[in-house]
C-alpha cells in the first residue's frame, strides 16, 4: 500500500527530534542522519494505521538501531587512526535539540559527549532520553524492552558516571567569545605563562585527525605541557598552511553550547577546538580536525556566517 502524504508529514514533524536524539546517542551528525533515515524507511514499510502512538514506535525503532550501531561502532573505534572524538555543531543548528533546561544544554555540551563515550550503550540510551528529552521511566523501560526498576538504576549510574567528570560551568554567547578572544590572545602572544594562568592545573587537550590531518593521539596533560603545545600550535608556518590548503582565519563561535574556536580556509571549517570551561578554568581543550566531520559545521558556517570578521589568522 502506497504511502499517503500525512504519514509522510508525521514522519516530518518528529524527524527533529529524533535526529537531536540519534546524535546525542552516536556522537555524530551523519551517523544521526543515517539512523533517521533507516527509521524512515521503515516507518514507510509499516502498517501505519495500526501503530497506535507514533511517537513512541519511531523513538523505539530509532533507539534500538542506534544502540546496535553503538556496539558495532565500539569495534570501528578500536581500529580508528588516533583519538576519536564527537562531531562538534555549530550554535543553532537544528540537531542540537532542546536547550531549555539547564540539564538539556548539559546533555549535548562537548565534554558531556566525550564522557558519554565510557557508557555502554545500555546506559547512554537511558540517560538521553531521561535526561535530555525528559521520558519518563516506564516509557524508556518499553523502549529498551526493561523493567522500569532497571530503567531508575541504570539512569543513576549512568548519571554518577556523567557527575565523576569535572564540574563544568555555564555561560551564555557574550561570555563564550570573551573566553576564546583571552584564549586566543594567550595562545597566540609567542608565550606560555598567559596560557598556563588561564589552564587548570590538570588540563589536558587532544585532538581527532582520523589519520587524515595530523593530530597528536596522546592527550598532553598538565597546564604546562598543554600550554606548550598550544604556542606551536598557534603559531603560523607554511607546513600547517599547506596541511588545510591556505592560512586559516580564527574565529570565535559557540559548538555544542560552549566557547569553541575555528579555523576556516576559503569557507571550509578546518578544524573546531571546543574549550571546557570550568570555575578553577580550562580544563579541556579538544580539537577536531577529522574533514570527515566538519562537513556540517562547513554548510552551517556557510548559512549563518554573515560577513563576520575573523580574530586572528595563521
Amino acid at each position: 500500500m502506497a504511502l499517503i502524504v500525512s504519514d509522510v508529514d508525521r514522519f516530518e514533524s518528529a524527524r527533529p527530534r529524533l535526529e537531536a536524539i540519534a546524535y546525542r546517542l552516536l556522537g555524530s551528525a551523519s551517523e544521526a542522519e543515517d539512523a533517521v533515515q533507516e527509521t524512515f524507511l521503515r516507518w514507510q514499510a509499516a502498517d501505519v494505521a495500526r501503530i497506535g502512538v507514533p511517537e513512541a514506535w519511531l523513538t523505539k525503532v530509532l533507539t534500538n538501531w542506534c544502540l546496535n550501531a553503538l556496539t558495532s561502532a565500539r569495534a570501528r573505534r578500536e581500529t580508528y587512526v588516533g583519538r576519536w572524538l564527537p562531531e562538534p555543531l555549530l550554535a543553532g543548528d537544528p540537531m542540537l535539540g532542546p536547550a531549555d533546561t539547564a540539564e538539556q544544554r548539559e546533555s549535548v555540551s562537548y565534554a558531556v559527549l566525550v564522557l558519554l563515550e565510557r557508557l555502554s550503550p545500555g546506559e547512554r540510551a537511558v540517560y538521553v532520553l531521561r535526561e535530555a528529552f525528559e521520558y519518563p521511566h516506564r516509557e524508556i523501560a518499553e523502549i529498551l524492552e526493561i523493567t522500569e526498576a532497571a530503567s531508575q538504576q541504570i539512569y543513576h549510574r549512568a548519571k554518577k558516571h556523567i557527575a565523576d567528570g569535572k564540574a563544568r560551568t555555564e555561560i551564555d554567547e557574550a561570555a563564550a567569545r570573551r573566553i576564546v578572544e583571552e584564549f586566543l590572545a594567550a595562545a597566540t602572544s609567542g608565550r606560555t605563562e598567559p596560557l598556563v594562568r588561564l589552564l587548570t592545573q590538570d588540563a589536558v587537550s587532544v585532538g581527532d585527525g582520523g589519520g587524515k590531518v595530523p593530530a597528536r593521539a596522546k592527550a598532553f596533560e598538565g597546564a604546562r605541557a598543554v600550554a606548550t603545545f598550544l604556542r606551536g600550535l598557534f603559531k603560523p608556518s607554511a607546513a600547517k598552511r599547506a596541511h588545510v590548503g591556505g592560512a586559516p582565519d580564527i574565529y570565535a563561535t559557540t559548538a555544542n553550547g560552549g566557547p569553541a574556536i575555528l579555523a576556516v580556509v576559503d569557507g571550509r571549517v578546518v578544524g573546531i577546538t571546543c574549550l571546557e570551561v570550568t570555575a578553577e578554568g580550562i580544563a579541556a581543550i579538544r580539537s577536531q580536525v577529522n574533514p570527515d566531520k566538519l562537513v556540517r559545521a562547513t554548510e552551517r558556517w556557510a548559512a549563518t556566517s554573515g560577513g563576520q570578521a575573523p580574530l586572528h589568522t595563521l
